[in-house]
């Protein structure tokens, strides 16, 4: 057998093995066709497998994982199977070992980390295993026994050693493009509502939906202001402890003299939304010549940009 030359410093041991994989075997009986029909991100994805209590995939890179700039070596990982298969805040840590058959003595070149580390899997990383299993000039060979009329068989094999609850974590992403959305909410015959607080039809803004809420005699009994919320329509839909980066701008029209009444600012909101329960005094927003309530109407304006998500993971 032609001898394998392996990088010395890629912290990878490759031992041999008489004994098959105990979790999982991967027969490809035409390696040219993956390499050729392989998915758009060059992978192979195999069917799902039980260890450890939980169900697993093996991803296999004929031609190298491009993302890691890897294109002289086949590339192979271990993939919990599911985003949801692992509970959130929980992290699973795992000994994992792929294997290769050799045809023509019947060993397996075994893969595993050097140092025996173990793995670990959360939310965030649900991929293990290495970037550079073997040359691809050397699996080729058929002197190798690696690849043979076509044919090669992978393997793998799975300890989960430990799990355990992390600790908090979130995932922050950006919008690339953030556009600011106005919307106009006109309230007639404000003095004669009957109820104590008024709510907008919702608008959408940054791919969340919105909606105001307007206390116009206050929040709170015996209020001497004006209160206004801005919030989410459906916050259920907002996942715990998740937040928007969120620039807003709130305003009473002067409906008279266009010198608004408003707040403005840019901070990560929660599912409560923002308000201010003393948003403008109850005689300034009456008093006839401010123009916030002509004719027994009001006019209140939203601005609102979505810039960014935090979800927790």
């Amino acid at each position: 057998m032609a001898s394998l030359k392996f990088g010395q410093h890629d912290g990878v041991s490759r031992p041999f093995s008489d004994s098959p994989p105990t979790h999982y075997t991967l027969k490809i009986e035409a390696f040219s066709l993956l390499k050729k029909y392989s998915t758009s991100q060059g992978r192979f994805e195999s069917g799902e497998f039980d260890a450890g209590g939980y169900k697993w995939n093996l991803v296999v890179y004929p031609n190298g994982n491009k993302k890691k700039h890897v294109e002289d070596h086949i590339s192979v990982y271990l993939k919990m199977a599911g985003a949801n298969s692992l509970h959130i805040g929980w992290e699973v840590s795992a000994d994992f070992r792929l294997f290769l058959l050799d045809q023509n003595t019947g060993k397996y070149l075994v893969l595993q980390d050097a140092n025996l580390n173990k793995m670990c899997l959360h939310r965030a990383m649900l991929e293990m295993g290495f970037d550079r299993v073997i040359p691809l000039n050397a699996f080729a060979d058929a002197s190798n026994g690696y690849l043979i009329d076509d044919k090669c068989v992978f393997g793998a094999e799975v300890f989960v050693c430990k799990e355990r609850r992390a600790g908090k974590a979130d995932c922050l992403s950006g919008i690339n493009f953030p556009s600011m959305n106005k919307y106009v909410w006109k309230i007639e015959k404000v003095s004669k509502s009957k109820t104590e607080c008024l709510e907008s039809q919702p608008f959408n803004a940054g791919g969340q939906t919105w909606k105001i809420k307007l206390y116009p005699k206050g929040a709170d009994n015996g209020s001497t202001h004006v209160s206004i919320y801005l919030i989410l329509a459906n916050p259920e839909k907002l996942s715990p402890g998740s937040k928007i980066l969120t620039e807003y701008t709130l305003r009473i029209v002067d409906q008279l003299n266009a010198e608004h009444f408003y707040s403005k600012g840019i901070q990560w909101l929660s599912a409560s939304g923002i308000g201010w329960s003393n948003f403008i005094t109850l005689g300034n927003f009456k008093q006839l010549d401010k123009g916030y309530l002509l004719k027994d109407t009001c006019l209140i304006e939203a601005e609102v940009t979505v810039h960014g998500i935090a979800k927790a993971l």
